[in-house]
């Protein structure tokens, strides 16, 4: 492979500015997250610690192995929705190693509307139970919820991807050889009993753990039976009495370090993927990339310098350099793992349209994973690449990459819109893992463009006859709010439209994580169910 070159002069005026405007970003995103994983409800924090819980990141981290990573998914899921008072959708979820097994991670923060499931909610939860599925890791749930935020039922319960689904996934998994343990820390009632109640094993806490289907008061009103809480469901009688429980733990400590009890004896088998000599570091340092990106749209940057800054060695092995340049495409090395990179270079014309799905299908059939990096206006328009075929050629590209059996990662580093998305795997194609960067932009088409078509459409309408210029500012303003709006990569990342935002800085090791965990996945055919007795 060849070592990139770089045009970039760190010292140059662009470079510069671009940085300047890059930290802003990253100053907005550091705040941001730190909101969203720490702040902003003490008094909650601080009665969670008087009844002897531990904070729901604190648990992860004591849970998994000591000097590892652990992957959090979507940390800024409901971000700007709700004031703002469901941080993190009230669960965290990800990726992290315990006693030395990849395991997927789903844990209730009760300091969040008691743990209780909104729309985000379950649609964080669902979509660590697809990554646990599709990559054939145990699920641990750590356990403090309150069941469905009844004021959202009509969001939360009744359709076929809500609640309910999370429960009907938790089966499968189980069934398909992938083990699911709980540890109950909370009260845990209605659909959240249910989460232990259908897991392989359960650990409960003594003292602070309680499972049931109807609470007291519940009890009180539907059969008019006085009961407390640790009597109806309470982790000791749950464990001697109704066999629900498996384990009982003095404490949350102890509940945790039986979970890694539990999963060393899993027997879980993974590929080993793991390679032979230390990965070298990329030629450029990463901490360039905010100097690459462009602070304004409309002025190019070559794909190539992010390449340069993320694979091994900045080695690369460019197919068809000279053609459909486009579409920037070929092989490389992040943190030892093997992988076929497509970035863009401008929009998609034919020509690199199907390069790129020729390019796809050497990567399928060399068992190579695929990473899509986004900055794309979509495909070209006009009459001449009508004339040229851009239509098949483009769905050429979306169908190799649709139909690809390779693993396939896309990160959002510009703009991704319209068809373009969908050509470079956005999340309507189910890429194995999705980030952005806070430079992203997800859309239909850009605002500019969104608005010249409004107007013109109004224009049209009239028949020859003169809009007022007033009507014509007010689409305009309509349009552009609306698109600025919905655009933006913290509207995006709220509705789990990604798997989250990562810093530029941190894209090659978030990376070479998921090329890790995808391409260490079993191909194994297994049906194992266990029947709660």
């Amino acid at each position: 492979m060849a070592v990139l070159n770089s045009q970039i002069d760190p010292r140059s005026d662009l470079f510069s500015e671009n940085q300047r405007y890059y930290d802003a970003l990253l100053k907005i995103w550091s705040q941001r997250m730190d909101e969203a994983t720490s702040g902003g409800r003490k008094s909650l924090i601080d009665r969670h610690h008087a009844r002897g819980k531990i904070l729901v990141r604190d648990r992860i981290d004591r849970l998994v192995d000591a000097g590892t990573a652990f992957l959090e998914f979507s940390p800024l899921a409901a971000w700007g929705q709700y004031k703002n008072e469901l941080p993190s959708a009230g669960i965290v979820t990800g990726i992290g190693i315990v006693s030395g097994t990849p395991c997927i991670i789903i844990a209730n923060d009760a300091t969040v509307k008691g743990g209780s499931f909104f729309h985000e909610t379950v649609k964080k939860h669902i979509r660590a139970q697809e990554v646990a599925e599709a990559q054939r890791l145990p699920v641990l749930y750590l356990v403090d919820c309150g069941g469905a935020y009844l004021p959202e039922q009509d969001r939360v319960f009744p359709d076929r991807d809500h609640f309910g689904n999370t429960f009907y996934r938790q089966c499968g998994l189980s069934a398909a050889g992938l083990p699911q343990i709980s540890i109950v820390f909370g009260g845990c009632t209605a659909g959240g009993a249910y989460i232990p109640a259908l897991s392989d094993q359960v650990i409960m806490v003594e003292g602070n753990a309680k499972i049931h289907l109807g609470g007291p008061s519940i009890v009180k009103v539907a059969i008019n039976e006085v009961v407390d809480g640790e009597t109806l469901g309470g982790a000791k009688m749950h464990t001697t009495i109704s066999g629900v429980s498996d384990h009982l733990a003095a404490n949350e400590v102890e509940a945790l370090a039986r979970l890694r009890e539990i999963v060393a004896e899993l027997n879980m088998e993974r590929l080993d993927i793991a390679p032979k000599d230390p990965s070298p570091e990329p030629v450029f340092p990463r901490s360039e990339l905010t100097g690459v990106v462009s602070h304004d749209r409309r002025i190019p940057y070559d794909v190539r310098e992010i390449i340069a800054r993320i694979v091994d060695g900045s080695a690369y092995q460019e197919f068809k350099p000279e053609w459909g340049e486009s579409l920037v495409c070929g092989w490389a090395k992040i943190h030892g793992q093997p992988v076929g990179i497509l970035g863009n270079n401008g929009a998609l014309f034919s020509e690199s349209s199907l390069k790129g799905a020729q390019f796809i299908q050497l990567c399928d059939q060399r068992d190579i994973p695929l990473l899509f990096l986004h900055n794309i206006t979509g495909f070209m328009v006009g009459t001449e690449a009508e004339r040229g075929g851009i239509a098949k050629n483009s769905a050429k590209f979306v169908y190799a990459m649709s139909t690809a059996r390779v693993p396939r990662l896309s990160v959002i580093v510009g703009g991704s819109y319209g068809a373009g998305n969908y050509g470079m795997c956005g999340r309507g194609f189910r890429p194995d893992f999705l980030f952005a960067w806070p430079s992203a932009e997800v859309a239909t088409m850009s605002a500019d463009i969104a608005s010249n078509v409004m107007l013109e459409l109004r224009r049209s309408k009239a028949a020859g006859e003169d809009v007022p210029q007033e009507e014509l500012d007010v689409i305009e303003k309509s349009v552009r709010d609306q698109y600025g709006e919905q655009s933006d990569p913290y509207y995006a990342t709220s509705r789990l439209w990604d798997d989250g935002i990562i810093a530029p800085d941190q894209t090659r090791d978030v990376l070479g994580l998921c090329l890790t965990i995808v391409r260490s996945t079993p191909k194994i055919e297994k049906y194992t169910p266990v029947y709660r007795m």
